[in-house]
């Protein structure tokens, strides 16, 4: 049998025919539009779904399900998105609007856990019985899988890693609380602690990488910065390190996952951050004679997303 994939962000939706293995067999996309109702921004998606079908193909006699990861608070059980700020949704039926275009069970989760179900199907966790996803990107999310099956908690709101107070009083949260681990381990919070600290370190090479303008820092510069050695850069590399290991280490006492999985753009520093944060986490975590999870990179990429929602339904 076949599954179809939507992949749900605030400018685009990525759709995908994937079969049992999590292997994409044809792929297409459309714009999001916000601009219109919520019953047509869904029934564009199956359109798509439908063209994209079409073009694999198959047909939807071949199709067991459709699955979609989108980016805020999902309902599993109910097939509701409760809040989705990027596309304006509250208190969408996204299940029963889906199904009045396609008559196929729906299935739905948050797009961070979907990304982490689809590691652990075809990606860097695929045969590992317990896993955490990490995506460390504009913000941060996760994903828990338990056994093959995502655990989203019993309310549908769990794996909310980005919300875990790392500080208490620490930085504002955009969630209205404080010390979240987002403001520390983002690419945004890599970005202001940058633009906060570059005035002070006028010969650093962020400088020269801004061109002077602290507004166009990225974390890549940050992270190259720190790879050359620059002072200001392995200050704000090591501060990121010890932040992101703390968490991992309290993922790893709680849960004991066989494998951490990290993805999202800040993961593209590569073994320059896999390697730090493998030595961290060996200084922190409590049992020094005991094996713990295995800390990867994860390898799906942008088709993480549409191979994950597909899979909800395996």
């Amino acid at each position: 049998m076949l599954y179809i994939g939507f992949d749900v962000g605030g400018t685009g939706v990525q759709v995908g025919v994937v079969n049992e293995k999590g292997e994409i067999l044809c792929k297409g996309n459309m714009v999001t539009r916000t601009d219109i109702p919520v019953a047509d921004q869904i029934k564009a998606m199956a359109d798509c779904a439908l063209e994209t079908l079409g073009r694999s193909g198959y047909g939807l006699n071949d199709v067991k399900s459709l699955g979609a990861g989108l980016p805020g608070v999902v309902d599993p059980r109910t097939g509701h998105v409760a809040f989705c700020p990027n596309l304006g949704w509250k208190d969408v039926d996204f299940a029963g609007e889906m199904r009045k275009h396609i008559d196929k069970p729906v299935y739905m989760d948050n797009d961070a856990t979907v990304a982490g179900l689809a590691e652990n199907v075809a990606g860097v966790s695929a045969g590992a019985h317990s896993s955490v996803f990490l995506t460390l990107g504009t913000g941060v999310g996760g994903g828990i899988v338990i056994g093959g099956k995502v655990w989203s908690g019993f309310h549908g709101v769990g794996s909310e890693i980005g919300h875990m107070i790392i500080e208490m009083d620490g930085n504002p949260c955009n969630c209205g609380n404080r010390g979240c681990l987002e403001r520390y381990c983002s690419a945004t919070a890599i970005i202001l602690a940058a633009r906060a600290a570059v005035n002070q370190y006028q010969d650093s090479a962020i400088m020269a990488k801004c061109e002077g303008d602290p507004m166009k820092i990225n974390a890549k510069m940050v992270f190259d910065a720190a790879k050359e050695g620059d002072e200001l850069g392995l200050k704000l590399f090591n501060e990121y390190v010890k932040a992101l290991s703390t968490t991992i280490v309290n993922i790893i006492h709680f849960l004991d996952p066989e494998v951490i999985a990290l993805g999202g753009g800040v993961s593209k520093a590569g073994d320059f951050l896999l390697d730090a944060l493998r030595k961290e986490v060996a200084h922190l975590v409590m049992y020094k004679t005991m094996p713990y999870a295995r800390i990867e990179l994860a390898k799906l990429g942008p088709d993480a997303g549409i191979i994950g929602a597909a899979m909800l339904g395996l």
